[in-house]
């Protein structure tokens, strides 16, 4: 569980991160999923985008994504979703948390 001084952190670096995956109409599936996990693995910190044409709300869509690829939501803004969960391999470990 990340922390409220954690987030502001990792909202600071992720605003200059564009979204690497978008949910369209489809909705959340196993092989978006796959992608995501795949994706934060190396990166740790990751954008996703609602588009306009997905059935569902940001927010409704966030806390399952977070929740299926095993990561912390940091932040839903608008159609925007930011996603962090710490490398489990030393050498794609990029992010220090602040305590």
């Amino acid at each position: 569980m990340l922390t409220g001084k954690q987030k502001r952190y990792l909202r600071s670096l992720a605003h200059h991160l564009d979204p690497i995956f978008q949910v369209g109409k489809g909705g959340v599936n196993d092989h978006l999923i796959r992608h995501i996990e795949e994706a934060i693995e190396t990166r740790e910190l990751i954008k996703v985008s609602v588009l306009n044409n997905s059935l569902e709300e940001a927010r409704e869509i966030a806390p399952e994504l977070a929740e299926r690829s095993g990561s912390e939501l940091v932040q839903v803004i608008g159609k925007t979703i930011v996603l962090y969960k710490q490398a489990h391999e030393e050498k794609n470990r990029t992010i220090e948390l602040p305590k």
